[in-house]
């Protein structure tokens, strides 16, 4: 999913596309990814969980390796759509079956799930100077080509594992009943904090050239740095989880992302002030998205499609921020970026307060 950002610039010479047209990839993939997160849960509540991810991997591949070789943009956009339908299925199951199989006892395990997101996030943009180093022309081929390769394995692996069954199915208590209004709370701070994460990891790239930070090179490295931030942040996230509760973590994870992006706007200019920002930026968002999930675990029946419910939220804030950067980005100027990042992340804290100050209404009363 990191791919995409440090290989925009050459999508765009690809296809003889402007900065504003190849951000439209944007809106797809997570249009396609929307509709992945919304029709596959029924799938996982009713089918083989495993089989399904196994095939929504397959299609992922095909669409990678496409992605380099597409010279129209339509057609471009149309495989992005299909590689972002694949993903979003992808993540429900993983998302929804690690509940199931491990219950109240899944905080510290999903931290480790999105842990892993992390390490790929961190690896890919790291290929770009990799590929200059040995002086491979096409980077944006090696890219691809490489992760359609690599994720092929965990599919046969996926096949040779039995799948999850969700215990939850028959709760008919109060705890297992589906709360739509706590669903559509979380849903929509997932939406938020996914637009500032998807918007920071694909822009910065951008970013670093237009502010002139330094050059591709460097440019990579920071989108590397901010991924691998998130990583290292959802490592520390596992035992984390384990002691502290949902919403504190989801409170001082959403300050710590307000911080780092005023310091990113008050020292836009320079380069330690922005790595900074890049590095404390990736640290406070990696544990919102797994404890946003967790948060909803514990107080409600988690089913496939109550995860395709939330997921959605995520790929719409995916779709529509980094678009509307995107739109901007030339005509206003590169901190027009970190200025939306900002604005975002307010309102997902404003979204938070109503997700807890509702618990003494008994809308979120923790178990």
């Amino acid at each position: 999913m990191a791919s995409l950002g440090p290989t925009l610039l050459s999508l765009a010479q690809q296809t003889h596309s402007s900065i504003g047209n190849i951000s439209f990839l944007f809106l797809v993939r997570s249009f396609g990814f929307l509709l992945g997160s919304l029709f596959s849960g029924r799938f996982y509540d009713r089918m083989s969980g495993h089989a399904v991810m196994a095939a929504m991997i397959v299609a992922m591949s095909a669409m990678m390796a496409l992605m380099p070789v597409i010279p129209l943009l339509w057609l471009l956009l149309a495989a992005m759509l299909a590689l972002g339908t694949a993903e979003g299925a992808l993540g429900v199951g993983g998302n929804a079956l690690l509940v199931w199989v491990h219950q109240s006892k899944v905080p510290p395990f999903m931290n480790a799930l999105h842990f892993f997101y992390g390490v790929g996030t961190f690896i890919s943009p790291l290929i770009i100077p990799a590929a200059r180093l040995f002086s491979i022309d096409n980077t944006s081929a090696a890219i691809y080509f490489g992760v359609a390769v690599l994720i092929l394995p965990a599919a046969a692996w996926l096949l040779t594992l039995p799948s999850p069954v969700n215990l939850q199915a028959a709760d008919d208590s109060d705890d297992g009943r589906i709360k739509y209004r706590l669903v559509a709370l979380i849903a929509l701070l997932l939406c938020l904090y996914i637009g500032a994460e998807v918007s920071y990891g694909s822009w910065i790239y951008s970013y670093v050239l237009r502010m002139n930070l330094g050059d591709k090179n460097m440019a990579g490295y920071l989108t590397s740095i901010f991924w691998g931030s998130l990583t290292a942040g959802r490592l520390l996230g596992v035992p984390v989880a384990a002691w502290f509760r949902p919403r504190t973590i989801l409170l001082a994870d959403l300050i710590g992302c307000l911080i780092s992006i005023v310091i990113a706007l008050l020292w836009s200019r320079s380069l330690p002030a922005i790595t900074v920002a890049t590095i404390c930026t990736g640290l406070s968002m990696a544990s919102i998205y797994p404890t946003a999930l967790t948060f909803a675990g514990r107080r409600m029946k988690i089913t496939g499609q109550v995860t395709g419910f939330l997921i959605v939220g995520g790929s719409a804030g995916g779709m529509i921020v980094p678009l509307l950067i995107g739109q901007m980005f030339e005509s206003i100027g590169p901190r027009v970026m970190m200025l939306t990042i900002l604005v975002d992340l307010s309102m997902a804290v404003v979204v938070y307060a109503f997700m807890v100050l509702g618990g003494s209404r008994g809308l979120t009363q923790r178990r």
